[in-house]
């Protein structure tokens, strides 16, 4: 009968989410493969134009690129759940705020990725000289994600003061030189078909590469051992899941 009552009253064991293995992967290749979608792109004019006569001549190249970039935006939202949680514990409202106004811009980066996919498409369709018309001629069309452009600049500023706050990257000239580095992903180009290889957006990449990795990296080494059948299991379901995905 004791041991019945204990049971009934015994709080249950918390879980935080999506976990850190989830979370530590996301802090380590999400800010690495927006640096490798941008590598991968090099050399072309950062503006829609050369991005789509890069296409017309190099399809593969570009699409692997835009490609990784888009998704270093995805892996990033469990980046920035898991340091809006450490900034939580002392600073709970700009936790609140820095990790609302960051996943917003990132919807954001998202739909630009799709629409950038949508504009390579044209090329292989149209041609290179009707995509780029079409292009210039609904750059400025109206989307609902227009609301979240002066938030995918400012949810970065906001995360990285909240971080200072709380020394959630650390203390000391090392901890406020992982805030300021944080706070310069907000100079990454916004929009469609960015090139983004100048030196703000590489700023801005290196500023998440120093914030973000070795976060990542104490994450991963303090998390605990995945059962092995359970990591067969997910390296076994990504390529299925592709595959799938390929073929509709």
């Amino acid at each position: 009968m004791q041991q019945t009552e204990l049971s009934h009253t015994r709080k249950p064991r918390p879980v935080t989410l999506p976990g850190p293995w989830v979370e530590g992967v996301g802090l380590v290749l999400g800010p690495l493969l927006l640096v490798a979608g941008v590598l991968a792109r090099l050399g072309q004019d950062d503006f829609f134009t050369g991005q789509l006569a890069a296409y017309a001549a190099q399809p593969g190249r570009m699409t692997l690129s835009y490609s990784l970039f888009a998704a270093g935006n995805v892996l990033l939202w469990p980046a920035v759940i898991c340091l809006a949680r450490r900034i939580g514990d002392s600073a709970p409202g700009w936790a609140r705020w820095g990790v609302a106004l960051v996943l917003a811009g990132l919807f954001g980066r998202v739909f630009h990725a799709g629409v950038s996919h949508l504009a390579f498409q044209m090329v292989d369709a149209l041609g290179l000289e009707a995509a780029q018309r079409a292009v210039a001629s609904s750059y400025g069309a109206f989307h609902v994600f227009k609301a979240v452009n002066i938030l995918i600049m400012t949810g970065w500023i906001v995360l990285a003061v909240a971080a200072f706050r709380a020394k959630a990257l650390g203390t000391g000239a090392i901890g406020a030189a992982r805030c300021v580095a944080l706070a310069l992903a907000h100079a990454l180009p916004i929009g469609v078909l960015k090139g983004s290889s100048d030196a703000l957006a590489w700023a801005a990449l290196l500023g998440l590469t120093v914030a973000l990795v070795p976060l990542g990296v104490t994450v991963l080494r303090q998390a605990p051992a995945p059962k092995p059948w359970l990591v067969a299991l997910v390296l076994v379901l990504i390529p299925i899941a592709f595959v799938a995905g390929v073929a509709g």
